[in-house]
């Protein structure tokens, strides 16, 4: 028996991932059922993921194909992010009024976790930064809300950063 549209839209695909290139397929996924935002909670743009063709090839054709895409980074560890060339940075400096990156500040690093949310729907989650171990899920509003509220207030309340990661004073 075929389920209608709307009912496939519903439900989401919930998996367990646990190796780089889980994460990084994850990753890809999410950022390719965005439509309006993407809110990204990394470390320190983890090379892995977000330096990688498949991610930035997903970001560049949504950021492209819709002139209201936002896409949000905050970066808890910005001293290692800054050490190593990263490709989603300079895609940022390119199409800046799409992308912006914050340095969380220093009180407000005490999270562990690092996570992609797709709008308000889609959610990439680690619980320790430091490993793959996670889990992914492509329709989970109540979750997604709960991680992107979180981002929200941390945004809200880090300074915002040049291309360079500096402070940039209003």
């Amino acid at each position: 028996m075929a389920q209608s549209n709307e009912a496939q839209k519903t439900r989401g695909v919930r998996q367990i991932i646990s190796s780089k290139d889980e994460t990084r397929a994850a990753v890809v996924e999410v950022t390719g059922l965005a439509n309006r935002a993407l809110a990204i909670f990394t470390p320190d743009l983890e090379p892995e993921i977000y330096d990688h063709d498949d991610f930035l090839e997903t970001l560049k054709r949504f950021v492209l194909s819709r002139s209201f895409a936002r896409v949000r980074v905050l970066i808890s560890d910005p001293a290692r992010a800054l050490k190593s060339g990263n490709r989603f940075v300079d895609m940022g400096r390119r199409l800046n009024s799409y992308i912006e990156f914050r340095n969380v500040k220093p009180e407000r690093r005490e999270r562990a976790e690092a996570f992609c949310v797709a709008d308000d729907h889609a959610i990439v989650y680690r619980a320790r930064c430091d490993s793959w171990e996670g889990m992914t899920d492509t329709y989970e509003p109540a979750v997604a809300k709960k991680y992107l509220a979180m981002f929200d207030e941390i945004w809200n309340d880090c300074a915002v950063v040049d291309s360079e990661g500096y402070p940039i004073r209003a």
